[in-house]
């Protein structure tokens, strides 16, 4: 099933190698810690949730519907991959938060941390619009390529390398629509 998906969802994706698979269930189980974490550190407070566009879309939507708790949600879009593998290193802010910020608690959420710059990027922006706390829920800290230090308060999964697809992650707006996760080794 996996291979048919593969090959029928990216013609341009010629060879690769699958290095890990994440199934449903396990992506399950972590949506439901992070929420019951999230739950137990908020239950008194009204926090906002800020999605990262566009991966973070399933994870996000699983993850508010699992919290016990108070928030509001409003999303950011930053774009530094475009259609590579690779981030350009460059961050463009393509959509701010429409909320205001300021004095309230924010927990970003991501689908996954890799460079770190992105990240870097969005926190100092956030920064400046005054909140009171801002913290870090990543479905995935990929390791390998980080170039920025970030603290991360809540994680699903540690990966150490392969680009990373499925479950709202994409490769040139591919593959999102997987319900598992895949690490994959490609080579173009």
């Amino acid at each position: 099933m996996i291979s048919f998906l593969l090959k029928t969802a990216i013609p341009l994706l010629k060879n690769y190698a699958i290095l890990k698979k994440i199934s449903e269930e396990e992506i399950r189980q972590k949506v439901l810690a992070i929420a019951h974490d999230l739950t137990k550190d908020y239950q008194d407070r009204e926090p906002i949730l800020i999605g990262v566009l566009n991966g973070v879309f399933i994870f996000f939507a699983d993850l508010v519907r699992e919290i016990a708790f108070a928030h509001r949600i409003d999303f950011v879009r930053l774009a530094s991959y475009g259609s590579q593998v690779t981030s350009s290193g460059t961050i463009a802010l393509t959509k701010d938060v429409e909320l205001s910020i300021q004095g309230e608690h924010v927990i970003v959420v991501e689908d996954i941390i890799d460079t770190g710059l992105t990240l870097s990027y969005l926190v100092r922006h956030l920064e400046q619009k005054g909140p009171e706390s801002i913290r870090i829920c990543t479905l995935i800290n990929k390791l390998e390529r980080r170039e920025k230090a970030v603290h991360i308060d809540y994680c699903g999964f540690e990966l150490e390398g392969g680009f990373v697809v499925g479950y709202g992650l994409d490769y040139n707006e591919q593959f999102r629509n997987l319900p598992y996760i895949l690490s994959l080794d490609i080579s173009t």
